[in-house]
């Protein structure tokens, strides 16, 4: 997850991050907590243990409590379409899971975060689009990860 993020931070907003949280989500359940933890201690170790990281702590959490909610057995034609567009749903919406914190760090008002997630309105809409786009991984991904474990007998 953090070599995909590292290879893609030239494009802004554009990862595979919500791709592989969905797809470890489904195949592993609780234990995907594990991958997305490592990745965020990552991120805070390579980039710094700064105040745009706290919300990182909560915000790819949200991500995989929406996928648990999920029943295992979706049928398979809806499968796609349901994973694209939660993930989807998070990249839209990433602005503004993220701006309580910042709210609490930096002081704003109510109006000072409404207008924090506004001013970022056309990055979340870059991040939705692309998580969509992304999110065409997700099935393709879990096969992989389901016929990996299978294979070496997990």
């Amino acid at each position: 997850m953090y070599a995909s993020k590292f290879l893609m931070e030239a494009l802004p907003n554009i990862h595979l991050l919500g791709t592989f949280i969905v797809a470890i989500t489904v195949v592993y359940r609780k234990k995907a907590l594990y991958p997305i933890y490592v990745y965020v201690l990552l991120n805070g170790l390579f980039a710094g243990f700064a105040t745009w990281w706290i919300p990182y702590l909560y915000i790819w959490t949200i991500l995989w409590g929406a996928v648990m909610l999920f029943p295992k057995n979706i049928p398979n034609k809806f499968r796609p379409i349901v994973y694209m567009t939660v993930c989807a749903l998070h990249g839209f919406l990433f602005g503004t899971l993220y701006a309580p914190a910042q709210a609490l760090l930096f002081g704003l008002s109510f109006n000072g975060m409404i207008a924090w997630i506004i001013a970022g309105l056309p990055f979340d809409a870059i991040h939705g689009i692309s998580n969509f786009i992304c999110g065409t991984l997700i099935c393709p991904l879990i096969y992989v990860l389901k016929k990996a474990d299978k294979y070496i007998g997990i």
